[in-house]
């Protein structure tokens, strides 16, 4: 147990000053701290002027309290001719101008610019218009101001009512946060798995390939040696993913004094989200990375050098990747049949499975049973992987994974 303790703190400590791993926190925190500044920085860095549009209303129509000027555009009223106006936008003078008339009872526009505008700024406009095609029709039926107000501010009065007192079903706005924020566990469990993978793999065919392993060996065990690996690569992502939330928390607190949680829809999301669906997320996380350590220790092993890491590990990569995928498309619908199987499979059910807990209405035993066969799947891999390692580690084979395997079992059989 001492060595054990002595190796696992070694790596540890080695890891945790490494370049790579500050690095790469760093990498983390900047660019979540760009997501949630990005209004910030652009209007900082990227400040323009707003684009000049000149209004030209031909219909019978008060437009002017639609067409209110922003940031992004500024609005101008004019009975100047279209001759003149044409001529400002040809010198530079104006961005665009808008010509309101009637046609067919139908409010038509004509937007009309020398130079093309950008998306943004074409959008904007458009939505104006078609308030104000909105106004005009209901101005046409000679409606009272109060009538035309409550038209257009009406709003339906929607309730869910499910029969079934056994299945508990989730609100439209519960399902779109557990959506957004398993999406976002996704890539998180993406990103973690393929660079811890890739240490703990590089790790051990690094010390396989300069025989510092063999001599390492001689006074700890291959199973010692094994799980000091584990521990110490899981303990430095455990540490890494601690720095990353807590440098969330104070980059949301701090944007909080910027910009209310409830604008940014922060609020709202975390009151959408229960305390099993955390319960849920963070076991599948935890039990997902084991898992792949497990193998990439495993894979570590199988190899002579540190430049086949690489290849060894390009099956455990590719599934991950279409979990990822599979991930990604449940976006659009999360209740495909794809994503019902890879919700079950252990190396994808990390990512796929939080996403139907939180965006779809199942029932409870449905996650329950994923995780088991997640955590059996665990267990099964360690029994098997831990009695492998002490064979392949000092085992030197050349060939493909499933090659390399065999000689193991050849040579150790």
């Amino acid at each position: 147990m001492n060595k054990l303790k002595i190796l696992v703190k070694q790596l540890y400590k080695q890891k945790l000053g490494s370049k790579s791993f500050i690095s790469l926190t760093l990498m983390y925190i900047v660019i979540m701290a760009i997501v949630l500044y990005w209004s910030e920085i652009s209007s900082f860095f990227l400040k323009e002027e707003p684009i000049e549009v000149t209004l030209v209303n031909e219909t019978e129509i008060d437009m002017s309290s639609i067409f209110i000027s922003s940031e992004d555009i500024q609005y101008t009223i004019s009975e100047q001719p279209i001759e003149e106006l044409h001529n400002g936008l040809e010198q530079d003078q104006l961005d665009a101008v808008v010509v309101l008339s009637e046609a067919d009872n139908n409010l038509k526009a004509d937007i009309v610019t020398y130079n093309p505008l950008q998306l943004n700024d074409q959008s904007t406009i458009n939505s104006h218009v078609e308030y104000a095609a909105k106004i005009f029709g209901i101005q046409s039926l000679n409606l009272s101001s109060q009538d035309a107000e409550r038209i257009l501010n009406s709003q339906p009065i929607i309730t869910t009512t499910n029969l079934n007192e056994d299945v508990n079903g989730k609100s439209e706005g519960e399902k779109q946060s557990g959506m957004w924020v398993s999406y976002v566990v996704g890539i998180v469990i993406y990103f973690f798995i393929t660079t811890y993978l890739s240490m703990i793999t590089t790790d051990v065919a690094s010390e396989k390939g300069s025989r510092a392993l063999e001599m390492l060996l001689v006074s700890v065990k291959p199973s010692t040696h094994f799980q000091s690996k584990l521990l110490g690569v899981f303990l430095i992502a455990l540490t890494q993913f601690a720095i990353i939330v807590g440098a969330l928390i104070a980059l949301i607190g701090l944007k909080s004094n910027i910009t209310p949680a409830s604008d940014l829809g922060i609020g709202n999301i975390a009151s959408e989200l229960s305390f099993s669906y955390i319960i849920y997320v963070v076991a599948f996380i935890f039990f997902t990375v084991i898992l792949f350590l497990i193998l990439g220790a495993l894979f570590g092993s199988l190899v002579s050098k540190v430049e086949e890491a690489s290849q060894v590990m390009t099956p455990a990569i590719m599934v991950l990747l279409v979990g990822f995928y599979v991930m990604i498309s449940g976006v659009a619908n999360p209740d495909t049949i794809l994503i019902k199987v890879f919700s079950y499979i252990p190396l994808t059910s990390g990512m796929v499975m939080p996403m139907r807990i939180g965006a779809t209405d199942l029932s409870p035993i449905e996650p329950i049973l994923s995780l088991a066969v997640l955590i059996l799947s665990v267990v099964i891999l360690y029994v098997l992987s831990l009695s492998f390692y002490k064979r392949s580690v000092l085992t030197y084979s050349s060939g493909g994974v499933i090659q390399k395997i065999k000689t193991v079992l050849k040579v150790t059989t």
